[in-house]
């Protein structure tokens, strides 16, 4: 299998210049051996500080969103071109805050998708079921649909630049998560989507991480499962001496 664990962490709307600093720091330090796939995604004002203290380490910059339009008349937004300009080489879009709390559609996303890859950068795709959803009996389908959505007009080899991350809306900061086994069975749905979007060598290759309350005390266990092949961590993320151990699960 020539899939890597890919440990990414979203630091979501937290942390000063010099905070973020800090973390960033103690992370490049700490991961040095580490033997899989990082990255770290500090809001907007922190990127050019973050990407220097991690430049020439094994962790990667990303950014939280992008706009859908290169450049122009969008206040408040922010462009792919400002993106590279300081650094960043992976954008995580799709999050189910920026679909749910922003009301972000699928249409949307799959332009940021599509903007992101044209110009080089890495995306981090993000799915997933909210509880309704699930109590319903539809996760599947709207995993797959937001999958199918997302990657509308990505090519084979584009989507090799691409990552998704299954993050069930429903475990997110409420204190449930869903278990090893409902994660797994879902990674192992959408990599059959991709498995017939693409074939059957893209669905083994690709990268699917699981997101939603991973902790120090549940990361092994999410990624002993087949099909989980790494973790986008919010609030763990944003202090080392949690990050840390579930970037270097054992």
């Amino acid at each position: 299998m020539s899939r890597q664990y890919y440990i990414a962490g979203n630091w979501k709307m937290h942390k000063t210049r010099a905070e973020a600093a800090g973390l960033a720091q103690a992370l490049v330090s700490q991961l040095q051996d580490g033997k899989h796939k990082y990255l770290v995604a500090p809001s907007f004002t922190a990127l050019e500080t973050v990407g220097a203290v991690v430049k020439g380490s094994n962790i990667l910059l990303g950014a939280q969103d992008v706009a859908a339009e290169e450049q122009g008349a969008h206040t408040g937004e922010v462009s792919v071109l400002q993106l590279k300009d300081v650094g960043v080489q992976v954008v995580i879009l799709g999050h189910s805050e920026r679909r749910h709390t922003y009301k972000e559609d699928d249409a949307l996303i799959n332009k940021k998708v599509k903007l992101a890859l044209k110009h080089g950068l890495d995306v981090i795709l993000c799915v997933g079921e909210t509880l309704e959803e699930r109590e319903a009996g539809q996760a599947e389908v709207v995993c797959e649909s937001q999958t199918i959505w997302g990657l509308s007009g990505v090519s084979a080899a584009d989507l090799a630049r691409v990552t998704i991350a299954y993050e069930p809306v429903w475990a997110i900061g409420t204190g449930k998560t869903a278990t090893p086994e409902d994660a797994d069975a879902i990674h192992a749905y959408i990599r059959k989507v991709i498995g017939r979007l693409y074939g059957e060598d893209a669905a083994k290759n690709i990268c699917i991480q699981y997101g939603g309350s991973v902790k120090p005390d549940n990361a092994a266990q999410l990624m002993a499962k087949e099909n989980i092949d790494g973790a986008l961590v919010g609030g763990a993320s944003l202090k080392a001496e949690t990050f840390v151990p579930i970037a270097k699960f054992a």
